[in-house]
């Protein structure tokens, strides 16, 4: 049980590290559109923060 809960803890906290990401990138680069879209629907912001992670950058 405790470690469900560890587990689901830790896939929430990279699933806003992946959004934060997202942000702070398209705020440097004043991608607003992007900015926007992935604010307004949170699964674009996840996998471009994830992708940025790995090198594949929409920006």
């Amino acid at each position: 049980m405790k470690t469900a809960i560890l587990a689901y803890l830790a896939f929430g906290v990279t699933l806003f590290a992946a959004w934060l990401t997202h942000v702070i990138v398209t705020i440097k680069a004043a991608a607003w559109i992007l900015l926007l879209s992935g604010a307004i629907f949170a699964p674009i912001g996840i996998v471009h923060g994830i992708s940025i992670w790995l090198g594949y950058a929409w920006v």
